[in-house]
């Protein structure tokens, strides 16, 4: 996996660390490294070195630093220079440059592409407002739980439809996009519409070019049944749990499989393997899913291999008898 470093005057580095991992998670072969105001070119030159040896592949590195020319930068680019074939330096770094350097890692292998892959998010994540002191007006991104009804004859295309308690995160907005190629991401959830914060996280991570929706259960059922607008409209729908997908279901979302990517642990619940968390209503759930004729595949990102939900409900079905 390629090693990210992320170097900033003062605590910059640090803080966007931290916020990116609130987002994204907990990530490996990340490092910080900061100038603060005591410290000179020699300092934050070891900093980057030590950073570097903790890596075990030192041979793909990519740098994320705050200012082109500033130390940080100068102290990096020295480096780089022996090392300008496999590393890779980006400067202006915000969030979602961040973001999206981490979910990329899961499909790249080198410095080089990621580097080359962050710029246009990076740019994106830029926005003002009031909209007219734009000096280049800006495709709108429709991130709002309204979905206009503009388009060609027809109904959506459903490319992929998924339940991850992160929703909308770096491994779907990078990997699984790339796989399925949505022109909509649609996160249907009640709780999530209600939830201003949850909202314009998801906004962030949206990939560029995606237009992002929230939108209600009864509302998605809704569209689901509207055959006039959305002809040609490839829609990735992303649940935070299977209740959610089984009202979808029950109320007549078409949907033949569902992609089962993370469950997150919580009191009462029994984890069966990794990223899936059950409580019995969850597996309750899951089998009336069976029932309805659903498909399950089950993996986080395209190029893992597919899991046997039925060993893995099994599994967790076993786990929580033990416990009653």
């Amino acid at each position: 996996m390629v090693g990210i470093i992320l170097a900033s005057h003062g605590d910059f580095a640090n803080g966007i660390l931290q916020s990116s991992s609130m987002i994204f998670g907990e990530q490996e072969n990340v490092k910080a490294v900061t100038l603060m105001p005591s410290e000179g070119p020699d300092d934050i030159k070891a900093k980057i070195e030590q950073a570097i040896a903790s890596f075990e592949n030192v041979e793909e590195i990519l740098f994320l630093v705050d200012l082109w020319g500033g130390t940080p930068f100068n102290q990096t680019n020295s480096l780089f220079e022996e090392h300008k074939d496999k590393w890779a330096i980006v400067t202006g770094m915000n969030l979602p440059m961040v973001i999206e350097a981490f979910g990329a890692r899961f499909s790249m292998e080198s410095a080089h592409e990621i580097a080359a892959s962050i710029l246009n998010s990076s740019r994106e994540g830029i926005k003002v407002k009031p909209e007219n002191l734009e000096v280049v007006e800006e495709k709108a991104s429709t991130n709002t739980n309204q979905i206009s009804n503009v388009g060609s004859p027809g109904s959506f295309e459903y490319v992929l439809a998924r339940i991850d308690s992160r929703l909308l995160h770096g491994q779907v907005a990078t990997a699984w996009t790339k796989t399925v190629q949505p022109t909509r991401i649609i996160v249907v959830s009640d709780a999530v519409t209600k939830d201003e914060l949850r909202r314009k996280l998801i906004q962030q991570a949206a990939p560029p070019g995606i237009k992002a929706h929230v939108v209600p259960i009864d509302q998605m059922i809704k569209l689901s049944k509207d055959n006039e607008h959305f002809g040609g409209q490839r829609a990735m729908l992303l649940f935070e749990n299977p209740q959610d997908l089984l009202r979808a279901i029950e109320g007549g979302v078409p949907l033949k499989t569902i992609n089962v990517g993370s469950m997150a642990h919580s009191a009462g619940k029994v984890q069966p393997n990794k990223v899936l968390a059950f409580s019995q209503d969850d597996i309750d759930t899951f089998n009336k899913l069976k029932e309805a004729g659903l498909e399950f595949d089950v993996r986080k990102v395209p190029n893992d291999a597919k899991a046997n939900m039925d060993e893995i409900l099994k599994k967790a079905q076993e786990e929580l008898n033990k416990l009653k």
